[in-house]
């Protein structure tokens, strides 16, 4: 259950899909005084070295967040929001350390807004925990080392009735797919009105091409907009007998449920570029559709 450590994977492809999307949806979210409530379900450890043994062993931010720092023309505006707020983080021409989604949220709170943080995983937990107290944020950051999915619910509606919950498991239990959709549905009965954005992987299992269209039909019969983006940088040919790809994760992708307006026209610009820098084969690609 708990072999997953994201690590491992700081900074690689399918950061750059999540995060460019989430801190598209925060610059949106912000621009309204009201007090905005944000959620996060599996937080991580918050913060990640590029230059630790856990990064490097996989390397994978080689192959995601460092490729854009080599693009030939200038980014999309998204895109090269996303890489200075990574900059921020770091000293001036050197990429040692990577935010996860707690610090790019972070980065954009105002004072009235508040974050939780939910994450069960022992040593991630704690080094979350270390890592926001740093911050010196008070009340305005809460850490809770326990499983997001049923924690979710006491936060749910926010006082401000503004609000985003953003779920991200590592879907290492298939049953992490049912219960991200069960999560969703429930909340969007509590909150109907709030912004809920889902990452996922794409692999060759039912439950991971099921999820999304789970979640386009949860929205559509609730008559909430939705945006839905993938991103693809090789092929998916399987390896043994387990059903997973070979040499690491080949696609994933983002599902928002009452997405900002702005969301499709930012991603519409980053992803062609996504799939020019990131690619590693011809099967490269992206797609995006919304309501």
């Amino acid at each position: 259950m708990f072999s997953y450590r994201h690590a491992f994977h700081a900074g690689n492809h399918a950061d750059v899909l999540k995060h460019t999307a989430l801190l598209a949806v925060m610059r949106y979210l912000t621009i309204k005084e009201t007090a905005l409530q944000i959620v996060d379900t599996h937080a991580g450890a918050g913060l990640y070295r590029l230059d630790g043994d856990h990064a490097q062993t996989s390397a994978e931010a080689q192959d995601g967040f460092l490729r854009l720092l080599q693009a030939p023309a200038a980014l999309p505006a998204g895109l090269q929001d996303y890489v200075d707020m990574v900059a921020s983080f770091n000293t001036a021409g050197q990429w040692n350390v990577y935010p996860g989604s707690p610090f790019i949220v972070q980065r954009t709170l105002r004072l009235q807004d508040h974050l939780k943080l939910c994450e069960l995983h022992p040593t991630d937990g704690k080094a979350l925990s270390t890592n926001i107290a740093q911050l010196d944020a008070g009340k305005q950051i809460m850490v809770l080392r326990e499983d997001g999915f049923p924690a979710v619910k006491r936060f749910m509606p926010p006082p401000s009735r503004r609000g985003l919950l953003l779920v991200d498991p590592s879907y290492e239990l298939k049953p992490d797919y049912h219960r991200v959709h069960e999560l969703i549905s429930d909340c969007m009965v509590r909150f109907a009105t709030g912004t809920y954005m889902v990452w996922y992987p794409i692999v060759p299992r039912s439950e991971a091409h099921d999820l999304p269209k789970r979640l386009r039909t949860l929205a559509t019969k609730a008559g909430k907009p939705w945006v839905h983006a993938t991103l693809t940088v090789k092929s998916n040919k399987l390896v043994g007998n387990d059903n997973m790809p070979s040499g690491g994760l080949p696609a994933s992708g983002v599902v928002v449920i009452n997405p900002p307006h702005t969301l499709k026209a930012t991603l519409k610009e980053c992803l062609p570029v996504m799939v020019k820098l990131l690619k590693q084969d011809s099967n490269a690609a992206y797609t995006l559709e919304g309501t």
